[in-house]
């Protein structure tokens, strides 16, 4: 497949809204540049993320369907950065001819996590096995199992490994009343990311495939490319570019695979936008996710995803406390690792869990080599600068 560089392209659309003002649309704002696009956001906040990078901003709730009507009489087209969205009153704006990248038939079976697992079992892709539940029958399952609200849950809130049934009864307290999906635990060997993006042509640019891992359900690190085999490439892929077909998805979208000890792949999640798995494309690929993302939505050619270096290992910088701060120390102690790149979010308040920023570290070939290890090294090179207790 033949991409093009940013360089002399002028986009069909020159004003893009975002409904979501986070670091998600923050980190859009470079790739902005460089393609000629302003940027419009949606978000509660005047110190969200997004909001100093953008060209204009409409400071109200993402779900508030007139104030996405508002973005959209100021804009060419409109993305979104997260799902917490109104899809049933965005439609009534669709009827008015208002343009989503993603569309809405494309969302539609992606923000509810059963009704994503049925849509992914219609099409014959592999998942754990799942149910709906609503707390009131009782689980008649073997410890260790999963259970996920349906909507609305992220960076690990709203999922919980129940591990005993002391736990379960805990979790149906708290969820009573809740729509919920189980599933069962997969013993899984590795966790995988795919960050791919599909045109309105239907083109599709897929990333190197990364192992991510996590830490209490959180995204902790990321390493690029997974270590698997050409097999495991293959079928990824492959389930890739089926469900984007099968959407006519456009824009960039992440999927989590677990990868069994006997190389099956079943897929976790889709999250229809751009991915913190993908944050090391920003310094690592040819392409940023970001501009990818820009480029589908505004009808440009896609971008080329091949890494610029051998790999790269991205650390999540998770706040540890809570507290207002910027902590510019630490960041420039960061960034006297060789060859890193800091990426701070501009939050102003910091607490346990949140995500403020994160590092990418580029690889040479012998580092890659080293696999696991070496992004571990990293890992704990950049933690006990960012948290050393």
């Amino acid at each position: 497949m033949k991409f093009t560089k940013a360089a002399n392209i002028s986009a069909k659309f020159k004003r893009v809204g975002v409904v979501g003002g986070g670091q998600l649309a923050a980190m859009m704002g470079d790739a902005a540049k460089t393609l000629g696009i302003e940027l419009v956001v949606q978000t509660p906040d005047a110190t969200d993320p997004a909001v100093s990078v953008a060209a204009g901003a409409v400071l109200a709730a993402v779900d508030d369907v007139l104030a996405t009507a508002q973005l959209a009489n100021e804009c060419d087209v409109i993305t979104f950065e997260n799902e917490f969205v109104d899809l049933d009153g965005l439609r009534s704006l669709e009827e008015q001819n208002v343009l989503f990248q993603p569309s809405l038939s494309s969302l539609d079976p992606l923000l509810d996590k059963y009704v994503q697992r049925c849509y992914l079992q219609g099409l014959g892709l592999p998942t754990p096995r799942f149910w709906a539940w609503d707390c009131s029958q009782d689980l008649h399952l073997d410890f260790p199992f999963v259970v996920k609200v349906r909507r609305h849950g992220y960076d690990g809130q709203g999922t919980f490994i129940v591990k005993d049934r002391e736990s379960f009864e805990s979790i149906r307290a708290d969820l009573r009343g809740q729509s919920l999906l189980v599933e069962e635990f997969v013993p899984f060997d590795r966790e995988l990311a795919v960050i791919a993006a599909r045109s309105t042509t239907g083109e599709i640019a897929i990333y190197p495939i990364v192992e991510t891992q996590q830490q209490n359900q959180v995204c902790r690190l990321v390493i690029a490319p997974a270590q698997i085999s050409l097999d495991v490439k293959s079928d990824a892929e492959a389930i890739v570019r089926t469900l984007l077909n099968s959407l006519e998805a456009v824009g960039v979208f992440g999927i989590e695979l677990f990868l069994t000890s006997d190389n099956k792949l079943l897929v976790n999640e889709i999250a229809p936008r751009t991915h913190n798995s993908g944050h090391f494309t920003i310094d690592a690929c040819e392409t940023s996710q970001f501009e990818q993302h820009l480029r589908a939505v505004c009808q440009l050619p896609l971008g080329n995803c091949d890494l610029k270096c051998a790999g790269a290992v991205m650390v999540n910088l998770l706040g540890y406390e809570s507290a207002e701060s910027d902590y510019l120390e630490k960041r420039q102690q960061l960034a006297q690792i060789p060859r890193s790149f800091v990426h701070w979010y501009g939050k102003k308040v910091s607490r346990p869990g949140r995500k403020l920023g994160h590092v990418t570290v580029l690889l040479s070939e012998e580092a890659v080599d080293r696999g696991r290890v070496q992004a571990e090294a990293i890992a704990q090179t950049v933690e006990s600068i960012w948290n050393p207790n």
